[in-house]
């Protein structure tokens, strides 16, 4: 799955949770989000099933997570 937009979410002051509801808000039917993370977003999967999106997590180093995201089929 490759990314049509890219939130590095290690570059948000504060709480990103607002910035990252946005991008979903703002993600077209077909498109991915790819979330970029210093950890595993795990709390956030529940609202992304909730929410009628599925994803797809890696570790790409110790410190460098990545989430894409897309509308459930």
């Amino acid at each position: 799955m490759t990314a049509d937009t890219v939130l590095d979410v290690r570059e948000v002051e504060g709480e990103p949770f607002g910035d990252i509801v946005a991008a979903l808000d703002e993600l077209d039917e077909g498109a991915t989000l790819e979330l970029v993370n210093s950890f595993e977003p795990e709390p956030l999967y529940d609202v992304l099933t909730t929410r009628g999106f599925e994803y797809e997590s890696e570790q790409v180093t110790p410190e460098e997570w990545r989430v894409r995201i897309r509308h459930a089929d």
